[in-house]
């Protein structure tokens, strides 16, 4: 993001400036480009915040989602434009009478999911409409994976973004969906269990488990008497069997601190989440108790979770001490690639005939640098950037990308970049 607002900066007559809490970090990514500054200050002081807002015309909020709240009052105060990747929070949308008596427009969810997963179906759903068809099926699956190239774990899979949200996903309530007009939920514990193969042509099998709701994007979407949708994540063929794991035991649960936790084992860690049985090895009753393929246990000591090296930290959650094991083996090495996969499903009805029309990407990435997720979150939100200032977008008040005087321009953008999504018309499967 911050490379493509520089890039552009000379032809659109842009001044950047990038904050943030580590001035030396910000420095790194604007270089000494004429056009850019980086500066250090705390997002989270009032009167800072304030002062450095001061003279400006857009804000791109990059900070944990939960602090873009207090960073879009500021702005609609100020009368301030406002962008961010991560998902519209109930206090956010109930700024959006404000932001329109100020002009001031707020778009959020524009990274790759949610953002490129939006714009992308809806551009497909819009189409579909305008030729008098009717949606009776979506469903929509992205993740962010290990390139090919760069697989060489039992796991099939990397850290390329948040450590701990993938160590956390699925909870928080049960997983809700439609299929065939028919209420489905998925209770955390079983999230792991009830996957969807996907197969994307010439890019082998994947699996999805279901995000936490399907069922707000019916409205979202415009969709709201469809019979089936169904969102959720990628991952590799094999995987959330082996996670579902962690689950089962107690390793993902964040509510309670590990005692002693200061000079543990590995192996003594796993041991806490099974049977007491001083004559049965930590392995024979992790396989026994699950009833675990050896695919899984490969998968399991690869991790190292029955080693009798220390763990290395000294207080923290189940959920904490399972993520630093997992960096210490999911990690990017130098020359690795990252990889976004996403995949839509539309069954739709049209002149008495069913159709079905599949709609996939998948993007590697190029180094650690200009990664996969970099390009899919940041080039979207800064296209979107350059609209908001050369007042491309007309709307004002809290927005989604779903309208096609925002996803149209984008989408066409990022195909210079090669983000596109690629369309096939398939026959009907249910």
């Amino acid at each position: 993001m911050i490379k493509y607002l520089l890039l552009n900066a000379e032809s659109e007559d842009w001044f950047v400036r990038v904050g943030d809490m580590n001035g030396d970090l910000a420095a790194s990514k604007v270089g000494k480009h004429s056009r850019a500054e980086a500066f250090a200050f705390d997002a989270l002081d009032y009167s800072i915040r304030l002062k450095e807002l001061e003279n400006t015309d857009l804000v791109i909020s990059m900070l944990p989602a939960n602090l873009h709240y207090a960073i879009a009052q500021d702005c609609v105060k100020a009368g301030i434009n406002l962008i961010t990747p991560s998902y519209i929070t109930p206090e956010m949308a109930a700024l959006d009478s404000d932001a329109k008596a100020n002009d001031v427009i707020i778009i959020n969810e524009l990274g790759v999911d949610p953002g490129l997963d939006h714009m992308s179906a809806m551009q497909l759903i819009d189409r579909i409409k305008a030729q008098g068809g009717e949606l009776i099926r979506f469903e929509s699956f992205t993740g962010g994976l290990v390139a090919p190239e760069s697989d060489n774990n039992p796991w099939g899979y990397k850290f390329t973004w948040n450590p701990r949200n993938v160590v956390l996903a699925g909870q928080g309530g049960s997983a809700r969906f439609l299929q065939g007009g028919l209420y489905k939920y998925i209770p955390y514990f079983k999230v792991f269990e009830r996957v969807k193969p996907i197969e994307i042509k010439g890019h082998g099998m994947f699996e999805g488990y279901a995000n936490r709701d399907s069922l707000k994007y019916r409205k979202v979407y415009g969709i709201e008497n469809i019979p089936t949708i169904y969102r959720g994540t990628l991952r590799k063929s094999g995987f959330s069997k082996a996670w579902n794991v962690f689950v089962q035991m107690g390793m993902t649960q964040d509510d309670f601190e590990i005692d002693q936790l200061e000079g543990m084992t590995k192996r003594q860690f796993t041991n806490s989440f099974l049977s007491y049985d001083p004559h049965s090895p930590v392995e024979e009753k992790m396989q026994k108790f699950f009833n675990l393929s050896e695919d899984v246990m490969h998968k399991m000591k690869w991790l190292g979770l029955f080693d009798t090296t220390e763990i290395g930290i000294k207080s923290g959650s189940p959920a904490k001490v399972l993520q630093h094991i997992l960096e210490e083996k999911w990690h990017l090495e130098e020359d690795d690639k990252d990889m976004i996969v996403m995949w839509h499903r539309f069954n739709y009805t049209l002149n008495g005939k069913e159709s079905e029309l599949h709609a996939s990407m998948v993007y590697i990435g190029e180094d650690q640098t200009q990664t996969a997720m970099a390009k899919t979150v940041g080039l979207p939100l800064g296209i979107a950037a350059k609209m908001v200032l050369n007042n491309q977008i007309k709307l004002k008040g809290v927005q989604l990308p779903i309208v096609p005087e925002i996803y149209n321009p984008i989408l066409e953008e990022l195909k210079q970049y090669g983000i596109v999504l690629e369309e096939a018309e398939v026959p009907v499967s249910w």
